[in-house]
């Protein structure tokens, strides 16, 4: 009998399903991958860099120029925080999806001070309650 009231008073913790599990996974692949091809392959590739300052003007200089602006800014750790924050205060798989992939690019592309305080309020959010009557 009491096994029974501690499970009802046991709250029940954030967990994507295996489902959203899996898609969160993808998502996390695609924005890691598409970090590195953009640090390594566009913003320190030499050719790309010493065209791009050569005034070329070509999608992968505006690319490139909209990302670099983008770090300097700390763009992805700041908006990675916000997203967390979100995550933490109102636990939901796009707000934990959101945050992982900013974080994820932000650890990649030089912001990475605010990105791993971002993963760490996502790890936080694991483990707070979710309060299915609101």
């Amino acid at each position: 009998m009491s096994t029974e009231q501690d499970t009802q008073r046991t709250p029940k913790l954030f967990l994507p399903s295996r489902r959203a599990s899996l898609i969160l996974a993808a998502l996390g692949i695609v924005a890691l991958s598409t970090a590195l091809f953009l640090r390594y392959g566009i913003i320190q590739n030499s050719v790309i860099g010493v065209a791009c300052e050569a005034g070329e003007v070509s999608l992968t200089c505006k690319i490139r120029l909209a990302v670099i602006l983008m770090f300097i800014q700390d763009l992805f750790g700041w908006a990675a925080i916000i997203a967390s924050g979100v995550q933490l205060w109102r636990p939901n798989t796009l707000a934990f999806g959101t945050s992982l992939i900013l974080a994820l690019l932000g650890l990649v592309l030089y912001n990475t001070r605010a990105s791993a305080l971002a993963i760490c309020l996502l790890v936080l959010s694991l483990a707070r309650p979710v309060h299915e009557g609101r």
